[in-house]
C-alpha cells in the first residue's frame, strides 16, 4: 500500500499538571501547516523534555500510522481523537509495522529517514490520554510506529508521498521485533533478536537492550 503523511505534528516541551504536580513534556503534538524544516535532531518547531528517553540521532522523529486510529477510537469508545494524539511527529497512512523494516530509508519530501527501533510506551503516554491503563493496551495491541533518525536534513509537508527507497538488510519488520523484545516471539523470538543486531541503522539504545536480553553484555 502506498504511503503518504497525512499530518505533520510538533509541540515545545511545556509544564504540564500530573497528579499532585507538573512535569515537563513535549508530547502534547499539534498539527502544523506547509513546509516543516527536518533537523537532524527533530522537526522545526518541535521539541522534547526527557533528552535521555526521547530524541537525538537515533530518534529524531517518531511516525504513526493513521490506520491505527479506527481501531483506538473503537477500543476507547472515543471519536475525539486528532492527528498527533500519539505524541508523533509523523501520522502517516499505510504505516504497517508488519511491512516496515528496521533500516528501512524512507524518502519524504526533500528529507531522507532511516527507521530505528519501535517505539516502548511510557507513562506520558497514559497522561496524554488521560488514562493510565493506555501504555499497557498499547503494547499489548503492538501498534507502536516507529522512530526514525534524520538520514538527510530537508523540508516536508502534509500531503508528500512517503517512498521507500532501500530496503534494510536484513529483513526485520517492526511488529515481529517489538514482540520479540516484549518476550512474546515464541520459539523464534530470539532469532529476531539475533537478525535486529545485523542492521546496523538499529538505535544503540535497542541494541545494548537486546544484547542483554541475549546475554552478551554485563546488565
Amino acid at each position: 500500500m502506498p504511503m503518504k503523511l497525512i499530518s505533520v505534528n510538533v509541540a515545545r516541551p511545556a509544564q504540564v499538571q500530573y497528579g499532585q504536580g507538573s512535569i515537563r513534556t513535549g508530547i502534547f503534538k499539534q498539527p502544523v501547516s506547509g513546509p516543516v524544516r527536518v533537523g537532524s535532531c527533530n522537526l522545526e518547531g518541535d521539541g522534547q523534555a526527557d533528552l535521555e528517553n526521547h530524541g537525538g540521532l537515533h530518534k529524531a522523529v517518531y511516525a504513526y500510522s493513521t490506520d491505527h486510529y479506527a481501531y483506538w477510537r473503537e477500543a476507547l469508545g472515543r471519536d475525539d481523537l486528532g492527528w498527533g494524539q500519539f505524541g508523533e511527529n509523523l501520522s502517516i497512512a499505510g504505516l504497517d509495522e508488519t511491512e516496515r523494516c528496521i533500516g528501512d530509508r524512507l524518502q519524504i519530501g526533500s528529507a531522507l529517514f532511516a527507521v530505528s527501533q519501535p517505539r516502548v510506551p511510557c507513562y506520558k503516554l497514559g497522561m496524554r490520554f488521560g488514562d493510565e491503563h493506555m501504555p499497557r493496551m498499547f503494547s499489548r495491541a503492538a501498534l507502536t510506529g516507529c522512530y526514525l533518525s534524520v538520514m538527510r536534513e530537508g523540508v516536508i509537508e502534509a500531503g508528500d508521498t512517503v517512498d521507500v527507497i532501500e530496503r534494510g538488510n536484513p529483513r526485520v519488520a517492526i511488529r515481529p521485533l517489538f514482540e520479540a523484545y516484549m518476550k512474546r516471539g515464541g520459539a523464534d523470538a530470539a532469532h529476531i533478536l539475533e537478525r535486529a543486531l545485523e542492521v546496523p541503522e538499529l538505535s544503540p539504545e535497542w541494541r545494548a537492550q537486546i544484547e542483554r536480553r541475549l546475554g552478551r553484555a554485563p546488565a
